[in-house]
């Protein structure tokens, strides 16, 4: 095999959770979501440098949330 080529991806498999387990998940990302708006949105009122940094915190926390409920499709 020669060197030059990528290494081989192992296929994802599809992960067999019930539609409870799915839905807990995005109850819980809309939870943390929630809580991440309403902790940057109390530190605002506090002061405004503390608001300014949260907001920097929570555009990366956000985000996070995010990418951990994308799926991707099953590669064939």
């Amino acid at each position: 095999m020669s060197t030059s080529m990528p290494p081989i991806v192992p296929d994802r498999t599809e992960s067999d959770d019930g539609p409870r387990a799915r839905v807990r998940f995005r109850m819980m990302q809309v939870s943390l979501s929630m809580l991440t708006l309403v902790v940057t949105c109390w530190l605002w009122m506090i002061h405004p440098i503390a608001g300014i940094t949260a907001t920097f915190l929570a555009k990366h926390v956000l985000v996070a949330i995010l990418a951990a409920g994308i799926d991707y499709p099953q590669r064939r």
